[in-house]
C-alpha cells in the first residue's frame, strides 16, 4: 500500500504503511493517528526533544530512555508507544516526522478525505481555520479535509495551502518578492 503513493514512498513510507495496516488490523486507526499528531506536537514544541529525534549523536539506549519517559508522560501507549520504540531501535526516529506525514496520507486517503498542507504565519484562529476548511471542501467537490497546519514566520503573512498537486500561495513574502522581481525588471 504504501508504493502506491509518491507522497509515502521510501523508508518513511514501508514504515507509515506497516503502522497503518498494524492500526486497521487493530481497529485502532484514528487512536494511532491521535497519538502520532500529539507526540510530533511535542516534538515540535521542544527544541531538546527535536534534537533528541533528530541528532544520530544520541544512541539507542539514551534515546528509549528519554522516549519511555515522554511516553508515559503523555499518555501514550499501546500500538502507538511500541511502534515508536521499534523506530528508535532501528535508528529510524529520525524519520518520523516523514513517517507521520505517510501514516496521515494513507489514514485520510483510508476514509476518503483529501489532505491539505497548509503554511501559515502564525496560528489561525478558530474562525479563520472553519474558514479555510469550508473554503477547501468547496474547491475539492465536498470531500472531507483533513489540513495538515505547519507555522513558519518567515512567510510574513498569508498562507500557503497545497492540495494534491495543486498549490496556492498567497504568502505577503511571495508578493514581495515578486514587487521586488519587478522593480528590478523595470530599470
Amino acid at each position: 500500500m504504501a508504493g502506491e503513493d509518491p507522497i509515502i514512498s521510501g523508508m518513511a513510507g514501508r514504515y507509515a504503511g506497516a503502522l497503518f495496516e498494524l492500526a486497521r488490523e487493530d481497529k485502532a486507526v484514528d487512536a494511532v493517528k491521535k497519538d502520532l499528531e500529539q507526540f510530533d506536537a511535542l516534538v515540535a514544541s521542544s527544541p531538546d526533544l527535536t534534537r533528541l529525534v533528530r541528532s544520530p549523536v544520541f544512541g539507542v539506549d539514551e534515546q528509549l530512555k528519554a522516549l519511555s519517559a515522554i511516553l508515559a508522560k503523555a499518555g501514550i501507549t499501546g500500538l502507538t508507544a511500541n511502534f515508536l520504540r521499534v523506530i528508535t531501535t532501528n535508528r529510524r526516529l529520525f524519520a518520523l516526522h516523514e513517517i507521520i506525514r505517510g501514516y496521515r496520507a494513507l489514514v485520510a486517503r483510508h476514509k476518503g478525505e483529501v489532505t491539505a498542507q497548509v503554511t501559515v504565519a502564525e496560528k489561525l484562529s478558530d474562525t479563520n481555520l472553519d474558514a479555510l476548511k469550508s473554503a477547501l471542501k468547496s474547491v475539492t467537490g465536498g470531500k472531507d479535509i483533513d489540513m495538515d497546519i505547519k507555522i513558519e514566520p518567515a512567510i510574513i503573512g498569508g498562507l500557503i495551502v497545497k492540495v494534491g498537486s495543486r498549490m496556492i500561495d498567497s504568502s505577503l513574502r511571495t508578493k514581495l518578492n515578486a514587487i521586488k522581481f519587478a522593480m528590478k525588471e523595470a530599470r
